[in-house]
C-alpha cells in the first residue's frame, strides 16, 4: 500500500494542484495556455532525445510496440462493432474512439518513470514512438469516415504527424541513437535539464485542464469511451503481451500504458474536425479521475 501511494501521490497530487491553480486563478488565465505550449512544443520533446537518444533495444522491442498497436486496433474495432449494434450521433462516436484509444502521454511517462526508473521511461519512449503516430492515423480516419469535415484529407494526415514535436523528438532522439550520433556533453546537458521541468508542468497543465460542470452530458457514450479504456484495452494488452513472449516488465509497462486516460488534446482534434466537444471535455475529465483506481488495480496486480 505505502509504495501505491509513493508512486501515484505525486502524480495526481500536482494533476489537483493545477487544478485549484484554475480555481484561484494562479498565476493566471493566460498562464496556462502558454505554459502548456511551452512543454509541448519544447519541454517533452527535450524528454524524450534525451531518453531516446540514450536508450538500448532489443529484439523484444518490435514486439513490444506491435502489442501495443495491434490492442489499440482491435480495440477501436470493438468500438465501431457495438456503434454498429448501437448507433450514436457521429459526432459522439469521433469522441467516443478518442477516448478510447488515446492516452495521457505526460501521466504516462510519470508514472513509468516513478514505478519503473529509467527503463520505464525509455520503454514508455518507445511506445510513443509508434503508437502517437499510429493513434493519430485512426483518429482521423475515424473522422473522415463520420464526418463531414472537407478538412479531412491525406494532406492533413501528413502534417498532422510530421508537424507533431512529440513525434518530431522521438525521430530525433531514435536517428541519434541508432547512428550512434555523439552528441557533445554540453547539449545532453541541456536536454537532461529541460526534460526535469516536463513531466511536473504537463501534469499541472492537465489538472488545469479539467472541467468538472459537464460530467452529466451523454451518460452512455461516457461510459461506453471507457469501457473501451479500462476494460477492453487493456485485456487485449495483456492477451496479446503473453501470446508475443514478452517479459515482465514489458506486459506490465503496457498494461499501465493501457489503463491511462485519454489525452487533453483529444479536444483539440475535436474542436478542429467537429467532433462533440462537450462529450469529448467530460470523457477527458472522468477518465483522468476514474484512471485513478484502475492505475491502483495495476499497482496491486503487476507491480
Amino acid at each position: 500500500m505505502e509504495y501505491i501511494f509513493t508512486s501515484l501521490v505525486p502524480v495526481f497530487g500536482l494533476i489537483l494542484i493545477g487544478y485549484f491553480f484554475k480555481r484561484i486563478s494562479f498565476p493566471s488565465h493566460e498562464f496556462w495556455p502558454m505554459a502548456d505550449k511551452l512543454t509541448y512544443f519544447v519541454l517533452m520533446p527535450a524528454l524524450l532525445i534525451f531518453k531516446l537518444s540514450n536508450a538500448k533495444f532489443d529484439a523484444n522491442s518490435i514486439n513490444f510496440v506491435l502489442v501495443s498497436l495491434i490492442a489499440i486496433f482491435f480495440t477501436m474495432i470493438i468500438l465501431i462493432i457495438f456503434n454498429k449494434i448501437s448507433p450514436t450521433k457521429n459526432s459522439s462516436f469521433t469522441s467516443i474512439i478518442q477516448g478510447g484509444i488515446r492516452f495521457n502521454t505526460y501521466v504516462f511517462l510519470a508514472l513509468s518513470g516513478s514505478i519503473f526508473g529509467d527503463e520505464g521511461l525509455v520503454l514508455s519512449a518507445i511506445i510513443l514512438t509508434f503508437a502517437i503516430p499510429f493513434i493519430n492515423i485512426l483518429c482521423v480516419t475515424i473522422f473522415a469516415l463520420y464526418s463531414d469535415n472537407n478538412k479531412l484529407d491525406f494532406i492533413y494526415l501528413v502534417k498532422s504527424i510530421v508537424k507533431n514535436p512529440l513525434i518530431i523528438g522521438c525521430v530525433i532522439g531514435g536517428v541519434i541513437n541508432f547512428l550512434a550520433i555523439p552528441v557533445p556533453v554540453s547539449i545532453e546537458n541541456l536536454l537532461e535539464i529541460l526534460s526535469k521541468a516536463a513531466l511536473p508542468l504537463g501534469l499541472l497543465s492537465i489538472g488545469y485542464a479539467l472541467v468538472l460542470k459537464e460530467l452529466n452530458s451523454a451518460k452512455k457514450d461516457l461510459i461506453i469511451s471507457c469501457i473501451g479504456k479500462f476494460i477492453i484495452l487493456p485485456l487485449f494488452i495483456y492477451s496479446f503481451g503473453m501470446m508475443f513472449g514478452l517479459n515482465e516488465i514489458m506486459i506490465s509497462i503496457l498494461v499501465l500504458f493501457s489503463v491511462l486516460p485519454t489525452a487533453p488534446s483529444s479536444f483539440i482534434l475535436a474542436r478542429q474536425l467537429g467532433g462533440d466537444i462537450t462529450l469529448m471535455t467530460s470523457i477527458i475529465t472522468v477518465q483522468t479521475l476514474v484512471s485513478a483506481l484502475f492505475i491502483i488495480l495495476f499497482l496491486k496486480l503487476f507491480v
